[in-house]
C-alpha cells in the first residue's frame, strides 16, 4: 500500500462506537447488520463478521468505528459506515475497547 501523509489519515474519523442490536442480514450469509450508537446518534453497520461472531453476542460491545465513511449498499441493506478488525488466514478480531468509556469519543 502506498504511504499517505497525516493529513490523509486525519480525514478518516474514527469513533467508539456501542452495539444496540445486531441481527443477520436478510441477504447474505456472512453479513450481520449493527445498529450502533456512536455518540448521541445511531448509525447502521452492515459488517462480514457472521461466523466468528453471533448477533446475540455482539450486544452492548464498544468498538472501533469509521462513521464518516461514505454510505454503500451491501445487498440491498445501507452501511453508514465501517466497523474495524483485524484478520489473520480466517481468524477475525474486532477491534474492541479494554475498558467501557462513552459512545462517540474519538480514537486518536
Amino acid at each position: 500500500m502506498p504511504e499517505i501523509t497525516l493529513e490523509q489519515f486525519q480525514q478518516v474519523e474514527l469513533r467508539v462506537g456501542t452495539i444496540i442490536n445486531a441481527e443477520a442480514h436478510p441477504n447474505a450469509d456472512r453479513l450481520l447488520v449493527l445498529q450502533v450508537d456512536v455518540g448521541g446518534q445511531t448509525r447502521q453497520f452492515v459488517a462480514g463478521i457472521k461466523g466468528p461472531y453471533q448477533a446475540a453476542e455482539l450486544v452492548g460491545k464498544q468498538l472501533v468505528v469509521v462513521p464518516n465513511l461514505k454510505p454503500a449498499t451491501l445487498r440491498g441493506v445501507e452501511s453508514q459506515g465501517m466497523v474495524l478488525a483485524a484478520q489473520d488466514g480466517t481468524a477475525l478480531a474486532l477491534l474492541t475497547l479494554d475498558r467501557p468509556i462513552q459512545a462517540g469519543s474519538l480514537v486518536k
